[in-house]
């Protein structure tokens, strides 16, 4: 079947992949990447920074938290700063291996990463999100969740999630 004709059926033109620093994610990159090639697809590339939780000391002398509001300018701190040129060096790093001939858009994200990532789908008019998968269970998945789910289980955009599958030496 004609590409082109698959192009239209399928209606892939903007495909939105969720980056992060592993490798769960670069191989769901590389796997996006090859979509976008076939179907010339324009790809937009988002990374989420999660907020940090600030250890605070209660009354009790145990130790609490509260979210980092990344908007709240800290003397001396640069983690803002830091974490947005991460983040840049991440999504410019990704385009390049695999984005050669595609049009790219970079996106940073602050806050929940399910919610970021359904957000800038929305916002990039995403016809397609490409997400690896970290497969957690078990205690993992209860306290760390699993984003992928989330984002499947809220989306109204088709979201195709990418399992790790390590190469056999």
């Amino acid at each position: 079947m004609d590409t082109s004709l698959i192009n239209i059926i399928m209606k892939i033109r903007k495909i939105l992949i969720g980056i992060d620093e592993s490798e769960f994610s670069r191989y769901a990159a590389a796997y996006a990447f090859d979509i976008a090639h076939t179907y010339s697809a324009e790809v937009g590339l988002v990374h989420i920074v999660e907020p940090i939780i600030v250890p605070t000391d209660t009354q009790d002398g145990l130790l609490g938290g509260m979210p980092f509001d990344p908007n709240i300018n800290l003397p001396g701190t640069e983690l803002e700063t830091l974490q947005t040129e991460r983040s840049a060096a991440l999504l410019d790093q990704t385009a390049k291996e695999w984005g050669e001939g595609l049009e790219i858009a970079h996106f940073t994200q602050y806050g929940s990463t399910a919610e970021g990532i359904i957000e800038c789908g929305k916002e990039f008019n995403a016809d397609l999100i490409v997400l690896g998968t970290h497969r957690r269970t078990g205690i993992d998945k209860f306290f760390l969740g699993n984003v992928a789910e989330q984002v499947v289980n809220k989306s109204l955009i088709p979201v195709l999630v990418v399992p790790y599958i390590e190469a056999k030496n």
